[in-house]
Formats: C-alpha cells, structure tokens, sequence
C-alpha cells in the first residue's frame, strides 16, 4: 500500500505540472504579437467551458443522482455550480477598484492594460489551481486503487493542463516581459493537483464521499465559467481580433474534445 502512495502522489504530481509545459509556451512568443495572446485567452475560455459542461458537470450530476436521487442531486448541483461562480466573483469585486476592469467604466486606450492582463492571468492561475485541487484527489484516488486504470486519466489531464498553463502564462509575461514570473506561475498552479492529492491522502480519504466529489465538481464548473466569460473572453477582445478569440475557443473544445476521446 506504501508504494501504491507514493505512486499515485507521483501521477497527480505529473499531471498537474504540465501546466509548467503550456507555461513554456506562452512565454516565448514575440511580446508584440497580440494575434497569440487573443489566440491563447480564446483558448483558455474554450478549455474550460468545455470541461465545465461537457465532463465536469455531467459527472456531478452522476455522483449527486447516487448520494441524493435524482430531483435532489441536480438541486445540489445547481447550488453548488451557482455557489462557484459567487465565490470567483466576491474574489473579483474584492480586487481594488482602480485595478478592476469591471468597475472602471472604460479601457482607455492610450494606457498599456498591462494591470489588466496580469490580473486576468492571475485570476485564471487561481481557477486553474482550484481546478485542479479536485483532479489531483481523484486522480490520487483512481491510482491507489488501481494504477493501470488511472494512466489514462492522468494522461487526459496532462493534455488539457497544458493549454491551462498557456493562458496562465502568456498574460502575465506580455504585462510584465518577465519570462521566470509568468513561467511560475503556470507553474504554481499546478502544483495544486499534487496538493490536493496529498490533502486527500492526509486528509479527506476518510470523508471523500460521492456527494462531496459532485459537489467539488459542480462549485469548480461554476468558477471556470464566471471566469472564461468575466475575465478571459472580454480581455481578448479588447484587441480588437474576435475571430482570432472565437479560433481559439474553438480549438481550447477541440483539443479538450480530442483528448476526451482518446483516453475514454
């Protein structure tokens, strides 16, 4: 049983931290190159939407369904995914109002949105790391029961970890032109997925529960979608380059739609 922990605390542990490969992506490409900065925002939004509704919120309503019946399990979903997105937001209005897109009425076009884009990378490396929290306890799980069975799971989970540290990463680096910061950052997020193992492992194995995995799932949904449609998809916007943003939504499903495919 030892080696089994130590193994599945290794799994997660890759999984997750190939966020720091997108992450090595998205720094370096030229600075001025807006196209892959609105290309990789568009991405991100796609990435999560698609995660959120087609796997993410499917399976809550699997797990809720079983601890609580049908008509009561889709109630808690719908709480829990409604409670996500207040979280995200109470984090969003907490964020001091001049650095706040949202309360400041307008982007001024002479100013650089350098404080902009830094807080849109910050905020989805803080959705990535929530997200990521409920990977890395079940993919902790899935491989101490079985470490066969959860290589395809952390194989999907390293594919679409990747795009996540991408939007991680290339805000922040065209904000700052710090290479190492946004690196780390996408970096830091991951790391989340083998804490959350680790947690699970020290702390939640006794409690871990079908209802407290849908409720995670549904709460994660809902903070992904507050923030593809609050932060990511308006930043890329801003460029003025909407079909380039709407590309790379579409590729964000793809990549998500194809890797879901292939460890089915």
């Amino acid at each position: 049983m030892e080696g089994n922990v130590v193994l599945a605390l290794l799994m997660s542990a890759a999984a997750g931290l190939s966020t720091g490969i997108g992450g090595l992506f998205g720094v370096f490409a030229k600075k001025t190159n807006t196209t892959f900065l609105t290309f990789s925002l568009g991405l991100s939004a796609g990435v999560m939407v698609y995660i959120s509704f087609v796997e993410m919120m499917p399976e809550a309503m699997e797990l809720l369904s079983l601890a609580y019946g049908a008509r009561q399990g889709e109630l808690v979903r719908l709480l829990a995914f409604l409670g996500g997105m207040a979280l995200i937001a109470i984090i969003d209005k907490l964020i001091p109002e001049e650095d706040n897109p949202h309360e400041a009425d307008n982007w001024q076009v002479e100013e650089p949105p350098a404080h902009k884009l830094k807080r849109a990378g910050v905020l989805t490396a803080l959705a990535v790391g929530i997200h990521n929290f409920p990977e890395g306890i079940a993919t902790f799980v899935s491989a101490l029961r079985d470490p066969g069975m959860a290589l395809p799971i952390v194989a999907a989970i390293a594919i679409h970890n990747i795009p996540e540290g991408i939007a991680v990463s290339a805000p922040i680096y065209y904000a700052t032109g710090n290479r190492w910061k946004a690196f780390g950052m996408s970096f830091l997020s991951g790391l989340a997925e083998p804490l959350g193992a680790l947690l699970g492992y020290l702390v939640l194995m006794p409690f871990m529960s079908d209802a407290l995995y849908g409720i995670l799932y549904a709460g994660v949904s809902g903070i992904m979608v507050f923030i593809s449609f609050d932060e990511l998809l308006p930043s890329a916007e801003k460029y003025g380059k909407h079909h380039v943003a709407i590309a790379g939504v579409l590729a964000g499903m793809a990549v998500m739609a194809v890797s879901l495919l292939l460890f089915m």
